[in-house]
Parts: structure tokens; sequence; C-alpha cells
């Protein structure tokens, strides 16, 4: 029988690890190994992948401290894993500016259940860094950038066997993020296309004002169309 979704994304997250040498100045981050984590991304990719259907994968940099550097859950903080997953924590309720973002666009698109039902959320690193304590991203430092190329390469493999639909993923990130990733894709032949779109982050420290355009344009490439929302709700930061 074929595994599930879930089961092949639990394997996966619990043997996640790296082994080639970084910058010493560089700290990975590996949220897998607390018990509560374990815990949480379980219930949560049994609730929402224990089926053998493709989904679209969608592409952030790396987790982040306030994100998935917590919960283990790409684009999911504390606050979203709760009231929008349905899934009690015991993680500090502090907020990601992206999972803000990417959870006002779920519930638009028709809430967790259907869009988890068609995407995957990933990293192109599925590991976060910090230096001296705060968010780094993998391509702030070619020689980190170098040494883990091939760690991103057999990750990505892996998580293709899922049940990937390869005929094209999402980038969150227009500029090196995508820049890499295409790069990546023109020599492996991962997917038939690489689509970007802004970075949640980005747009929430940068674009506020623009954020219904930008929420437009994701509805619209997810393929999607807006559902009814409170405007005056979805204009300020929820937490």
């Amino acid at each position: 029988m074929k595994e599930t979704f879930a089961t092949g994304i639990i394997r996966f997250f619990n043997q996640l690890k790296l082994t080639t040498a970084i910058p010493e100045s560089i700290s990975v981050m590996y949220p897998f190994r607390d018990a509560e984590v374990k815990r949480v991304t379980e219930l949560f990719f049994r609730k929402y992948y224990n089926d053998t259907n493709q989904r679209t994968l969608i592409f952030g940099i790396n987790p982040g401290r306030f994100g998935a550097g917590i919960t283990g859950i790409n684009f999911t903080d504390p606050i979203r894993l709760s009231k929008d997953c349905g899934i009690p924590n015991k993680f500090d309720k502090k907020q990601e500016l992206s999972s803000v973002f990417i959870y006002e666009m779920i519930r638009r698109y028709g809430g967790p259940e259907k869009f988890y039902a068609k995407y995957y959320f990933s990293a192109v690193s599925p590991l976060g860094f910090t230096m001296n304590g705060k968010n780094m991203n993998y391509y702030d430092d070619k020689n980190l950038e170098k040494s883990i190329t091939g760690f991103i390469v057999s990750s990505l493999m892996e998580q293709i066997k899922f049940g990937i639909d390869c005929k094209s993923c999402i980038c969150l990130g227009e500029g090196k993020n995508f820049i890499f990733l295409e790069k990546l894709n023109l020599k492996y032949n991962f997917f038939d296309k690489v689509i970007p779109l802004a970075h949640p982050r980005f747009i929430m420290q940068y674009r506020l004002k623009k954020k219904e355009d930008y929420l437009n344009r994701y509805l619209k490439t997810l393929g999607s169309h807006s559902y009814p929302v409170n405007h005056e709700s979805s204009m300020k930061l929820q937490i």
C-alpha cells in the first residue's frame, strides 16, 4: 500500500539533519528535537495530509525563529496553529508576519482544509539559520549557500517522493530565492516551471498598504477566488 503524504512528511522531518560543515558564526535551528514540536506537527500533518493525493509545492526561503523555527510547520506560527488550524499548543503565542499574511490568504482561499488539500509549504532550505540570535537567509552568506546546496538538492528529491505534482512549483521570494531555485531547477529539472510570488515578509514589512493587491495576486496564481471577509478586521494584524 502506498504511504500517505503525511507519513512521508513526518519521516522526513524526524530524520532531517545537516551534516555539512557551515561557518562557525551561524547556528542551525532543529525544532524537531522538541517533544511539543513532534506532537503538534504529527497532529497537523495527519489532519491535512493523511491521503495519497498529489500537491503543488510552495517554497519559502528557510524556517524563521518565530514561525516554523518554533512550530516546525512552515508559515504557521503558534497563534495560527491554534486559531486557524485548531491545534492547541504550549508555545509562546508570538506572531510571525509571514504567517499573518499566509493565513489571511488561506482563509480567503476557503480555509486550511481546502488549501492544504492542494498545496504543501516547504522551504528551499528545510532548516533555518540564525546569526547572533537573529534570523538569516541561506543566501545571506555565500559560504553557507555553497556548503548546503547538496543538502538542499537531496532534501528536495526526498520531498518530491511525498506525492508532489512536478508540473510547477511556487517560489515565495522574487529575488535571490527565486534566482537560486530557478538555477537549481534548470540543472536538475525538478519542475516544468517555477512561478515566483512576492515573499509574505516583504509584503508585510515594506508593502503593507498594497496587501490587498498581493492577496489577490496570490489567489489568482493559486487558481482560486476571494471569499467574503470582514475587510475591517482583515486590515489589522491578527494576534
